[in-house]
């Protein structure tokens, strides 16, 4: 099993939701962040003073997949959150040791 973890523009979540859906993610656990890469932030005007915002808002991912499905999810995460920007994203996979259902007991990838 695998842990993808994508941060990705807020505008995109919808999207790449029902593309994760369509692909066979059963379940995923999303999160408003704040952060930034590249992108470093940009200056606003409030009530005539400048000031940096650094932290910038976007949408944390995560899903718990079967290794096999990995590339499935990968790929339908960056068909659909791409712009083609700076601010677009990363996505993090990790190797996750175990998993457990709560109600059922359940572990390792019959817990997906």
């Amino acid at each position: 099993m695998k842990k993808i973890e994508a941060i990705i523009r807020h505008f995109k979540l919808e999207e790449v939701k029902d593309a994760l859906t369509a692909a066979g993610v059963s379940g995923m656990t999303v999160s408003e962040v704040r952060g930034f890469g590249r992108q470093k932030g940009h200056k606003e005007q409030y009530r005539g003073a400048e000031y940096t915002v650094d932290f910038l808002p976007k949408v944390k991912m995560e899903l718990v997949v079967k290794d096999e499905d990995v590339q499935t999810a990968i790929d339908a995460i960056l068909k659909t959150a791409r712009t083609g920007q700076i601010g677009d994203g990363k996505i993090f996979i990790s190797d996750l040791g175990e998993a457990i259902r709560i109600r059922t007991g359940e572990t390792g990838s019959e817990s997906l």
